[in-house]
């Protein structure tokens, strides 16, 4: 079994929260995903931070184009590895 992540980027704590809810409810995750506050470089407030939430898919069942446009509901895209 291979480690197989995907990470969403999105840009604030509460569209993180909602995608977070939503992605268990459209795909049925084993595993609840993280979530990542990645701070962009010189910002001390939480809320200029975008939001980083880590898919775990062993088995591979996740379409990365599902994901990207998932993301985008929230004006958010899926990085890619």
């Amino acid at each position: 079994m291979s480690d197989v992540r995907h990470v969403l980027v999105l840009p604030d704590r509460d569209a993180a929260e909602e995608a977070v809810e939503a992605l268990g409810e459209r795909f049925g995750l084993a595993e609840e995903p993280q979530l990542v506050r990645d701070a962009l470089a010189g910002e001390d407030d939480a809320e200029d931070a975008q939001w980083l939430v880590v898919l775990l898919d062993t088995e591979k069942r996740l379409d990365p184009r599902e994901l990207d446009e998932f993301a985008g509901e929230w004006d958010g895209w899926r990085e890619e590895p």
